[in-house]
């Protein structure tokens, strides 16, 4: 049998390991949020709607905070409809006021048509509420991985099974 198995303090210890990595993430995550000023300053480009800029299963980073400029035609944001748990990636187009007041109108650089078709009942623009950032960097293709698990649900339990058994059987 494992050696490593036998020793109950040795168990405690590698779930805790595993805890303090998870998180740790976590804590990351939250610290990226509160710096960047949006509920997720990570997101992954779901669909193609966007290219030539990105493609599916680009990371991109977002900023949320006005300092220095805001929000313009031609900045690429991502938003939240009302009703909907699903960002989109679009770039701005037309702009009508400023600051808080400011509403935006969106679409994908690769589509025929603005986004007006994919706002909330009623909506025929963007307030700055819906906004969740602005992309200021982006990784290409990282995000695939987050695509497989979605699309793969299966492989999700399989990684994190994979994962916690590395854990409990890695020796010291």
């Amino acid at each position: 049998m494992f050696s490593g198995l036998q020793n109950p303090r040795n168990i405690a210890a590698q779930i805790m390991n595993f805890g303090l990595v998870l998180s740790t993430a976590f804590m990351m995550w939250k610290g990226l949020s509160i710096v960047a000023d949006s509920p997720s300053p990570i997101v992954v480009v779901l669909s193609g709607s966007m290219e030539p800029a990105f493609q599916r299963g680009d990371l991109l980073l977002l900023w949320n905070r006005e300092l220095f400029t805001e929000t313009s035609v031609g900045d690429i944001v991502v938003y939240n409809v009302k009703d909907k748990d699903i960002p989109i990636v679009h770039r701005v187009v037309r702009k009508f006021g400023h600051g808080d007041k400011a509403r935006l109108l969106t679409k994908g650089d690769n589509n025929v048509a603005d986004d007006t078709e994919l706002y909330a009942r009623g909506q025929d623009y963007l307030e700055r509420s819906d906004i969740i950032g602005s992309v200021v960097a982006y990784v290409p293709f990282v995000g695939y991985v987050t695509i497989l698990l979605s699309e793969y649900p299966w492989l999700k339990t399989a990684m994190l099974g994979i994962m916690g058994l590395m854990v409990v059987l890695q020796r010291e």
